[in-house]
C-alpha cells in the first residue's frame, strides 16, 4: 500500500523539509558565489578606472582653491597637502582601503565627509526610486498581464499603444505637469521640498509621490512589454499545451506554468532600473525641489570635485552590483529555468 504525503511518518516529513531547506540554501549560496566571484574583478577594475579619472582629467584641489592665477609653489604646496606628490599606485591603494571601510575620501569644495554628502542625498533619491520601482512594477505587471491574456485583441493592442506613449515621455515633462496639474491645480500634493520619513509616513510619502510617479513610467513600460512578452512565449510552450489538454483550469495554467515561466525577462529588466532611477533623476530632482543623489552627483562634476565624482561612482557600481544580485537570488528562486541553470 502506497503512503501519502499526508500519511508519510513526522520523522519522513521532517526529513523531507530538511532536504528541501538544504537544497534551497544551496541554490542560494551558489547564486552568491557565482555573483561574488563577478562582482570582486569587477569591483577592482571600476574602483582603478574610477580613480584614475583624476589623473586623466588634469584636476586639482589647489586649482579649485586658488583659483586660476596660483603659482605653481601654491599649487604644489596644495596638493602635497592632499597627499597628490604620492605615487599614483599609492593613492590609489589609500583610496581603495578607504572604500572598503566606507570612507570616500574628502571633498574639494568644502572639505566635508564624501560619505556624509552621499549618504544625506542617496537617502532622498532612494525614496523616490523604491516608490517609483513599486509603482512600475504593479502598473507594468498589471498591463503585461492583461495584455499576455487578451494577446491579438484591441485590449492587447490598447494597451501596446499606451505603453508606447508612455515609453516616450520624458519624465522631466511628465513632472512638470504632476506638478500643474495634481499640486498647483488641486492642491493634492506638495509641489517640492522633502520630509524624512522619520518625521512622519504621511508627509514623507505625500513628497515623494509625485516625483516617483514622474520616474515610474519608464519602469511601467519596461516591465509591461518585457512581461508581455514572456507569458506570450510561455503559452506557445509545450507543456502549456500539455497543461491544457490535461484539464487544468485556465487559472491554474497562468499561475503554475506560464506565470513563472515567463516572469524572467520582466525580472531581468529590473537589474538595471533600480539603479538607473537612484542615478538619471537629475532634471527631476530639480523640478521637485529635492537634494538627491542624482543633483549631488551633478553638481560634483559641475564644481570639478573628482574624489565626490569617485564616490558617486563608486556607490553606483555598488547599487548595481547589489540590485543584480537581489534580482538574480529572486530568479532562481521563482523561475523553473533559472533553478535547472538554463
Amino acid at each position: 500500500m502506497t503512503t501519502t504525503a499526508a500519511q508519510a511518518p513526522p520523522d519522513r516529513r521532517r526529513g523531507g523539509a530538511v532536504a528541501r531547506t538544504r537544497h534551497t540554501l544551496g541554490r542560494v549560496l551558489a547564486t552568491l558565489a557565482r555573483s561574488a566571484a563577478i562582482f570582486a574583478p569587477v569591483f577592482l577594475v571600476a574602483t582603478f578606472v574610477t580613480f584614475a579619472l583624476r589623473s586623466l582629467s588634469g584636476l586639482s584641489p589647489a586649482r579649485i582653491q586658488l583659483g586660476e592665477d596660483a603659482t605653481p609653489e601654491a599649487i604644489a604646496r596644495v596638493e602635497a597637502a592632499w597627499g597628490l606628490n604620492r605615487p599614483f599606485l599609492v593613492q590609489y591603494g589609500d583610496w581603495f582601503r578607504g572604500v572598503l571601510h566606507g570612507q570616500l575620501g574628502t571633498s574639494w569644495t568644502n572639505g566635508a565627509d564624501i560619505s556624509t554628502l552621499i549618504g544625506l542625498g542617496l537617502g532622498v533619491s532612494l525614496s523616490v526610486a523604491g516608490l517609483a520601482l513599486v509603482i512600475g512594477v504593479l502598473a507594468g505587471f498589471a498591463l503585461g498581464t492583461l495584455a499576455a491574456l487578451k494577446r491579438t485583441t484591441w485590449i492587447d493592442r490598447a494597451v501596446t499603444g499606451f505603453v508606447t506613449v508612455v515609453s516616450v515621455m520624458p519624465a522631466f515633462v511628465v513632472g512638470i505637469v504632476l506638478v500643474a496639474v495634481l499640486a498647483v491645480g488641486l492642491h493634492l500634493f506638495p509641489a517640492a521640498g522633502y520630509v524624512p520619513a522619520a518625521d512622519g509616513i504621511g508627509p514623507w510619502l505625500a513628497h515623494i509621490t509625485l516625483p516617483a510617479l514622474a520616474l515610474s513610467f519608464d519602469v511601467i513600460a519596461d516591465v509591461a512589454r518585457q512581461l508581455r512578452a514572456g507569458l506570450v512565449a510561455a503559452y506557445r510552450e509545450n507543456y502549456v499545451t500539455g497543461a491544457v489538454v490535461r484539464g487544468l483550469s485556465p487559472r491554474r495554467v497562468f499561475l503554475v506554468h506560464v506565470l513563472r515561466n515567463g516572469l524572467g525577462p520582466a525580472l531581468a529588466t529590473l537589474g538595471l532600473k533600480f539603479p538607473a532611477l537612484v542615478g538619471a533623476s537629475v532634471v527631476t530632482e530639480w523640478i521637485f525641489g529635492l537634494q538627491g543623489f542624482g543633483r549631488f552627483a551633478n553638481d560634483s562634476a559641475q564644481a570639478g570635485d573628482v574624489p565626490a565624482v569617485q564616490g558617486v561612482l563608486v556607490v553606483s557600481i555598488v547599487l548595481v552590483v547589489a540590485f543584480n544580485l537581489v534580482v538574480n537570488l529572486v530568479l532562481a528562486r521563482v523561475t523553473p529555468a533559472a533553478r535547472r541553470g538554463v
